[in-house]
């Protein structure tokens, strides 16, 4: 449903001095400004490409926000739990409650636009809401799987599963999803209908970084990464020296790539995605979003709350 602004009231996240350190989701980058969501509504703010930090002292939500996007500069959309979708019209400085749902009891896990008007935002159990006038509202669609066999339906019926959806990405002019259970889709038609691809894994995707062409990447559980040079018919699996849940990934430049992930793991690649080291970090502390900072480091978010690292 649509919320009026200013109906949270008693609900709106508070100014901690010790947000930056807090858990952190996600980030997102548009030129120098960064922003990064988390626990309790916390919305942090940069304008100088994260060397310094200010937190957002209005959101209407002490949600968990789990992810964020910018189109440019100034608009920009995050979601979280219980349904939650914040919209910003002036880089950050305060956030319009547009949707929430805390009824439905899942969380939104990621939002993308195609354009300041046409967005699609995911999560759990299949959740799917798309809008078409900039994020001021959202319609709740069926995620529609054109190639699901019958086996694969819930109770033998003709309704698809209610997978978890957990990150969008554009690639290669097409959308893809990582989902739950080895679950990824891909969309021909800007989102209006999904193929299932055949990953050679069941375990669960968290990540998809994409590269050129039709090249992807795609990544989750316990160290799995897969490539694709194919838009998704056929994938090979990419050595990573790690167990950990990778999360979140960004391209520095032409050649070099970075996967973040949990106890701390940051992978690169110099060679776009051929092959990957794993850059262990000693404290060992969760990555769960990342962006680049130059030619050679990182603007990562996670249990520690924001940090710069730098590659090896």
């Amino acid at each position: 449903m649509a919320v009026p602004a200013g109906t949270a009231g008693e609900r709106d996240s508070w100014v901690a001095p010790l947000a930056a350190h807090s858990l952190l989701l996600d980030v997102a980058a548009h030129g120098d400004t960064r922003i990064a969501v988390g626990a309790r509504g916390h919305i942090l703010v940069s304008d100088d490409a994260g060397e310094s930090w200010r937190q957002s002292p209005r959101v209407p939500t002490t949600a968990l926000l789990t992810a964020v996007t910018l189109i440019d500069a100034r608009h920009g959309w995050a979601v979280g739990h219980d349904e939650v979708i914040l919209r910003t019209t002036d880089g950050g400085a305060s956030w319009t409650l547009v949707h929430d749902a805390p009824q439905a009891q899942r969380p939104l896990l990621d939002v993308w636009f195609a354009d300041a008007q046409h967005g699609i935002a995911i999560g759990a159990y299949a959740a799917y809401y798309t809008t078409s006038d900039g994020g001021q509202s959202w319609s709740a669609q069926p995620f529609v799987v054109v190639n699901r066999a019958p086996a694969d339906a819930a109770d033998g019926d003709d309704l698809p599963m209610d997978y978890h959806l957990n990150r969008i990405a554009m690639a290669g002019g097409r959308l893809y999803i990582a989902g739950e259970a080895g679950q990824v889709y891909r969309s021909d038609d800007g989102g209006a209908s999904w193929r299932l691809l055949p990953l050679p894994y069941d375990g669960s995707m968290y990540g998809l970084l994409p590269l050129d062409g039709d090249s992807l990447l795609v990544f989750g559980l316990r160290g799995n990464l897969f490539r694709s040079d194919d838009a998704g018919a056929h994938w090979a699996r990419l050595p990573t020296d790690t167990v950990a849940m990778l999360t979140a990934g960004t391209r520095l430049d032409a050649h070099t790539l970075a996967i973040v992930g949990l106890s701390g793991a940051v992978l690169v690649s110099r060679d776009s995605g051929a092959s990957f080291t794993l850059e262990q970090r000693e404290d060992r502390k969760g990555l769960a979003g990342v962006v680049a900072a130059g030619a050679d480091a990182l603007l990562a978010v996670g249990e520690a709350g924001v940090e710069r690292i730098a590659l090896q």
